[in-house]
């Protein structure tokens, strides 16, 4: 099993930058497909983006060109980068480890910007 805890969320004006960090504890992340997603007020969770083991990654094309998610295993931790916010970009970030048909999520970490 897998523990999953989010950081590096907060308040943050249009165009600025944020990087929020999922530390995995209890097992090496390194074996787990890792994602980051978010769900906004009033709408379903949607999927950001996913790193697989083998470090390629899937972006929604909402943030394509703008987040940049990425896996440390030696600190077994990733991290999503996200430039260029928007006030669409406001939500609760939640942070995934995904293996065959184990899954865990993270308590999720909020993002807002200013409409």
């Amino acid at each position: 099993q897998v523990q999953l805890v989010e950081s590096g969320g907060g308040l943050v004006q249009p165009g600025g930058s944020l990087r929020l960090s999922c530390a995995a504890s209890g097992s090496s992340a390194s074996i787990y497909t890792m994602g980051w997603y978010r769900q906004a007020p009033g709408k379903q969770r949607e999927l950001v983006a996913v790193i697989f083991t083998t470090g390629s990654t899937n972006y929604a094309d909402s943030v394509k060109g703008r987040f940049t998610i990425s896996r440390d295993n030696d600190k077994n931790t990733v991290y999503l980068q996200k430039n260029s916010l928007e006030p669409e970009d406001t939500a609760v970030y939640y942070c995934n480890a995904r293996m065959l048909s184990l899954c865990y999520w993270g308590q999720g970490t909020q993002v807002t910007l200013p409409p």
